[in-house]
């Protein structure tokens, strides 16, 4: 369980009672090759490293929490960057939570590294969405600016600490990407060419 309230998505009951060839065993217990990397990643271990994230996460949302607290309002800058990894921290939580109780979708299980990575690009993506006035963030409270700018030189520092990775952790984040673009390249030529047969299906009947 998560925070004593979050009950994982794919439970060893679930698991036993599930009849799919993509759950597989072995003397390790229940594991599944991941989809984005075709990686061996054992169901025990894969929510034992979102519980011990999240459980590094809430201990540094505390710590924000109090330094917040105990710091004058005069003091900007600092303020901007307790805000700023209060974000990262936050969205992080955020994902853990999601990743942790889904138990209808395969593709969230996936190795430590990979997990990080998908993180790192929705903070990236979070962070433009908050330059834009997008989303009203919550530790977002005077001067955005200055948060942002501090989002963008912690971001990746932050993360690495909460996942208690090495620096070399993010490097193949561009592979994951690119073989996103590759499969929505895909889809999307296949949907293109369903729907020129479809328009020579209606041509050819009317």
């Amino acid at each position: 369980m998560l925070d004593n309230r979050h009950q994982r998505g794919f439970s060893p009951q679930t698991l036993a009672t599930m009849n799919d060839p993509r759950i597989r065993q072995d003397e390790n217990g229940p594991f599944i090759m991941s989809l984005s990397e075709n990686s061996k990643v054992y169901f025990e271990d894969y929510y034992h490293f979102l519980r011990l994230a999240y459980e590094r996460s809430a201990a540094e949302r505390a710590s924000l929490d109090e330094k917040i607290a105990q710091t004058p309002a005069s003091h900007l800058e600092t303020l901007s960057f307790y805000r700023a990894k209060g974000v990262i921290v936050d969205l992080l939580m955020r994902s853990i939570q999601r990743f942790y109780t889904d138990g209808t979708n395969f593709g969230i299980i996936m190795t430590p590294w990979c997990f990080g990575t998908v993180v790192l690009e929705k903070i990236e993506v979070y962070r433009d969405r908050i330059a834009k006035g997008d989303v009203q963030d919550p530790n977002i409270v005077d001067y955005p600016y200055y948060v942002i700018k501090y989002i963008d030189e912690i971001y990746r520092t932050a993360l690495l600490e909460l996942f208690d990775f090495p620096d070399t952790a993010f490097q193949m984040r561009w592979q994951y990407s690119e073989l996103l673009k590759k499969y929505s390249k895909i889809l999307t030529n296949i949907t293109g060419s369903l729907q020129s047969v479809l328009s020579m299906i209606r041509n050819c009947g009317s």
